[in-house]
């Protein structure tokens, strides 16, 4: 009886892992396609900037409603994606991020600035709804002891869009601007969201005919246990955690929104948007290759300690950048990239650690924090229109400060935490 049930199991793994691997294989795609066009935005502000004669914190405007979708929708799409479940949850985020995509054609037609920022929050509402979907999905294809691997194979595929969107937007946005009149420079976004549009509704239609593997969804904790315990916000390492996936994500974003315009500065490199694109690339590679080598060190040294370090080295590389000219600038501030990419995965499992059954509350006060995407590009936008471009980058510099701060400091969890939650075992 015994041997039979366990030939039965080791079957059903054995047709699960090939079942799983499928799955895995689409799921990369829609990791690939929200990088792709979220750096797409670093392309599409300094263009608009142009088009509409923007200021700078008017044409930051472009992360203020891309990145305010993930706090107002978040919730909304776990309501979703819980009621709908995971398949069909990612069909409709697709087809939300096409709508939003297909919005650019009026918008580009009547040449409205307005309308741009509508289109691009229905994108990222699509985005958002993905990635509430797509992320719990892959952490469920397969083993727990496995996830963590997983999800860092498919990231892996989420920079590799984030490196090649800079050249794609080069080539069909700001190339084609050049010399144009207003008009023509505003259609010029036209063909590239209707490239992605098409892209998302074919992915959205493979995503409802192939058969994914049915998963349980995820244990939610009791809130009655939530209760019981202390509530994720009781937690100072938590909160000073959120703090810090805020200011990262608005200061890695920052820096990419303005990476055009501040290469083109003469004392800088005084390169064409065209040209300065191109480079961009180098400051979101920089984080693809980071992220390996980041998890190979940190087998060996505390994360804490790889995220200080990796915190101090964001911040000199930028007043380096402030502080300098010529090709020592430029470098300087694309190497920011490499020391960004294991930021927010390691303040994000840190903010977690011992929370114990207020850990999916933690985990949503986190992705709520996201809203520094939002926040602090505009910050920097007001500073840049006062004080100057450059002087503006000390912003950045201060978000890194914190991270410092958290990761040698602010991460540590309190003692009370850990016995609580050890008796809890």
């Amino acid at each position: 009886m015994t041997a039979s049930k366990s030939s039965t199991n080791q079957t059903a793994v054995g047709q699960s892992q090939p079942q799983y691997l499928f799955a895995l294989t689409s799921l990369t795609t829609l990791f690939f396609m929200w990088g792709f066009i979220t750096c797409l935005n670093d392309i599409l502000i300094p263009h608009l900037k142009a088009v509409f004669s923007l200021s700078y914190a008017q044409a930051m405007l472009i992360q203020f409603c891309f990145f305010g979708a993930y706090f107002l929708v978040s919730v909304p799409a776990g309501v979703l994606v819980k009621r709908l479940g995971y398949q069909k949850g990612i069909v409709v985020g697709l087809l939300t991020a096409a709508l939003g995509c297909a919005l650019f054609y009026p918008a580009a037609a009547y040449a409205t600035y307005g309308l741009f920022l509508g289109a691009l929050f229905v994108l990222a509402s699509g985005i958002t709804v993905l990635q509430v979907a797509a992320n719990p999905y892959v952490t469920a294809l397969g083993p727990v002891e496995t996830a963590s691997s997983r999800l860092t194979l498919t990231q892996a595929f989420n920079s590799l869009g984030t490196t090649l969107a800079p050249s794609f937007g080069a080539l069909l946005i700001l190339s084609v601007a050049v010399g144009a009149s207003a008009e023509a420079e505003a259609e010029a976004v036209k063909l590239p969201y209707l490239l992605l549009c098409g892209m998302l509704i074919v992915l959205a239609v493979v995503f409802s005919l192939i058969k994914l593997p049915h998963v349980n969804e995820h244990e939610q904790q009791d809130d009655a246990a939530v209760i019981e315990g202390k509530s994720a916000l009781s937690h100072r390492h938590l909160v000073l955690g959120a703090i810090g996936i805020f200011v990262y994500v608005g200061g890695e974003v920052a820096i990419g929104s303005f990476l055009v315009n501040f290469l083109g500065q003469a004392h800088v490199a005084g390169l064409e948007e065209a040209d300065a694109a191109h480079y961009i690339a180098f400051y979101w590679g920089g984080a693809m290759v980071g992220r390996f080598i980041g998890a190979a060190v940190m087998q060996k040294v505390a994360a804490g300690k790889v995220l200080g370090f990796n915190a101090l080295m964001a911040a000199l590389l930028v007043v380096v950048a402030m502080m300098s000219e010529g090709a020592v600038a430029m470098w300087a501030i694309l190497a920011v990239g490499l020391f960004n990419s294991i930021m927010f995965p390691t303040i994000f499992s840190l903010a977690l650690k011992n929370l114990g059954p207020a850990t999916a509350q933690g985990s949503g006060i986190l992705c709520l924090a996201i809203v520094g995407g939002a926040i602090v590009p505009l910050l920097q936008g007001v500073v840049a229109d006062v004080a100057g471009l450059t002087i503006s980058f000390v912003l950045p510099v201060l978000c890194y400060a914190y991270i410092l701060f958290y990761g040698l400091k602010g991460s540590s969890v309190a003692a009370d935490n850990v016995a609580e939650n050890v008796v809890a075992r």
